[in-house]
């Protein structure tokens, strides 16, 4: 799992889109650079499967020591996995967040939202600026 090939989120999600059973699915995460603002991370609250997502708006809360943050859906769908072991393994978002620390998996009502989204060596100049 490369980052490079992944679209971002200005806040700073990422999706990994891909073709599933003839739909197509966003895997969905946070960028190692938010893990790495975060800091200390002690909650996370995921949504339900079948739960529906809209690009833009919050699908459940992250908490560090520092502050509580929302994370926003980068894509518009239909939640149809959900990774439960994350919540009691957080230090897997420290260790692999564009694999194994992935947080929910969407499938795409539409594709429109993709165009919004940033490549990898544009969201690495905004996390630089």
């Amino acid at each position: 799992m490369k980052p490079e090939n992944y679209l971002f989120a200005e806040s700073h999600e990422w999706a990994n889109v891909a073709d599933e059973g003839g739909d197509k699915v966003a895997t969905v995460g946070i960028s190692a650079h938010a893990v790495e603002a975060l800091t200390d991370l002690v909650y996370m609250d995921l949504p339900d499967v079948g739960d529906t997502v809209t690009a833009g708006e919050s699908f459940g809360e992250v908490e560090s020591v520092k502050a509580t943050s929302d994370m926003f859906s980068p894509v518009d769908g239909e939640i149809i996995a959900v990774n439960t072991d994350l919540p009691d393994n957080l230090e897997t978002l420290n260790d692999d967040p564009y694999a194994a620390g992935w947080i929910i998996k969407v499938k795409l009502s539409s594709e429109d939202s993709l165009s919004k989204l940033m490549d990898f060596e544009t969201y690495e100049k905004q996390c630089s600026e």
